[in-house]
């Protein structure tokens, strides 16, 4: 990770020197680096780089994920964050992992939808959510959003955390393990196909969790961002499709980001959803559409850019 950060600092200062010496340096925090969060903000500060002229530069920082961004975002030690739409209405209205510490935030705009994929090997006696009672279970970087889902499904189930043994490492580690033995299950909360599961499925035949409608139904009714999702039996060459809990991701900002910054990095992005969706697979399933749609309030510069 220091190496990734050191790389990442090293190619802004080359942008800025290419850019000018006046070029405003903007930080958009990701993820761990084999998750889809760093990849699309890669794919964001190479829009915003090309298209910024000689005004910002952007670029992509390593974080735990989708739960902190909110936080750093509000602490000012990222301009932009990733988050999921359920972890952004929990951060506004200061419940959940905020719980009692609103933060200021507003929505630039609509990104990809992460699923949760919850994975075993074909031939793991874990056939249901509830199977996965007493077992070692590969839950993503800690601060990921994989334990946001997870604490609205167990109660579903009758269960807590204390009924799984938790292992906190990132999408790519979990799923290698998965692959090893060394773990009974994998979850992801990614967009996909997820680079951590396509590495795994080369190693061996990988499942979904079977997911009950009923259940389902009942996560989905206490959670309204929630939304599924169904992953082709192709996309990871399994015995058929799967049926996933998901939520549209996007991009958040600071309440008292300059409107003008703002609409300018939304039309770098969403002016040029092709050229984005060429060089990322999930970008491809952006809906520029959503911004309309989102958890929480869009900020004003983006509103005008949406509204165009």
């Amino acid at each position: 990770m220091r190496f990734t950060i050191k790389y990442l600092a090293f190619c802004t200062a080359m942008a800025v020197s290419a850019l000018g010496a006046h070029a405003e340096e903007y930080r958009i925090g990701t993820a761990s680096v084999g998750g889809a969060f760093f990849p699309i903000g890669q794919g964001i500060s190479n829009l915003v780089n090309k298209y910024s002229g000689s005004d910002i530069t952007m670029v992509p920082i390593v974080t735990q994920g989708s739960v902190q961004n909110p936080r750093l975002v509000a602490m000012g030690e990222v301009e932009l964050g990733i988050t999921n739409a359920n972890l952004a209405a929990d951060a506004v209205a200061g419940r959940g992992a905020y719980d009692g510490n609103p933060l200021d935030l507003k929505a630039l705009g609509p990104l990809h939808p992460s699923v949760l994929h919850m994975v075993v090997a074909d031939g793991s006696d874990i056939q249901s959510f509830a199977d996965l009672k007493g077992k070692r279970v590969a839950v993503g970087p800690a601060g990921g959003g994989t334990m946001g889902f997870l604490q609205n499904i167990l109660p579903v189930h009758g269960m807590t955390l204390d009924d799984i043994t938790l292992s906190f490492l990132s999408y790519g580690d979990g799923f290698s393990q998965l692959s090893d033995g060394n773990v009974d299950a994998a979850l992801s909360l990614s967009g996909y196909p997820a680079a951590a599961v396509m590495q795994a499925s080369a190693s061996g035949k990988l499942r979904m969790i079977a997911k009950e409608s009923d259940m389902l139904a009942q996560v989905m009714a206490g959670n309204p961002a929630y939304s599924t999702y169904e992953i082709p039996a192709e996309v990871y060459d399994m015995a058929g499709p799967a049926t996933v809990l998901g939520v549209t991701n996007m991009l958040i900002v600071p309440t008292d980001m300059d409107p003008a910054i703002v609409e300018f990095i939304a039309a770098a992005v969403y002016d040029h959803l092709d050229e984005f969706a060429a060089e990322n697979a999930n970008a491809k399933q952006i809906d520029k559409a959503r911004a309309q749609q989102l958890s929480i309030g869009l900020h004003d510069g983006a509103a005008v850019y949406f509204s165009k």
